[in-house]
């Protein structure tokens, strides 16, 4: 099936993977384990080897900060919350998202 290419998920899906993260960053704190079902529930086949590492680089990027449990420990539950830089760049990629839609639609009716 093509949702399980992991071409197709290296290539392309991922870059969608990040914006649903932001946009959800924007509406509250989030966590590791409830985005990865979040985004299984889009058909996304996401793992937490893939999440993680992710949500590590979106925050050194900027995009993201995250807080973790001081009585966890290491592997304690992390939230992850949108920083301001992070709401330019979905500021911005909705623009992309909402221009990319409208070709795609506008193609799919001709």
């Amino acid at each position: 099936m093509l949702a399980h290419d992991p071409t197709l998920s290296r290539e392309i899906l991922l870059g969608l993977w990040k914006v649903h993260i932001l946009h959800h960053a924007s509406e509250g704190p989030l966590v590791g384990q409830w985005m990865m079902e979040e985004l299984r529930s889009h058909c996304y086949r996401v793992s937490p080897g893939t999440l993680y590492p992710l949500l590590k680089r979106m925050e050194r990027n900027g995009w993201l900060r995250s807080e973790a449990d001081p009585t966890a420990g290491p592997k304690g539950r992390r939230e992850y919350f949108l920083t301001d830089e992070g709401r330019a760049v979905l500021s911005r990629v909705r623009g992309f998202v909402q221009e990319l839609h409208s070709e795609l639609c506008e193609e799919s009716e001709s």
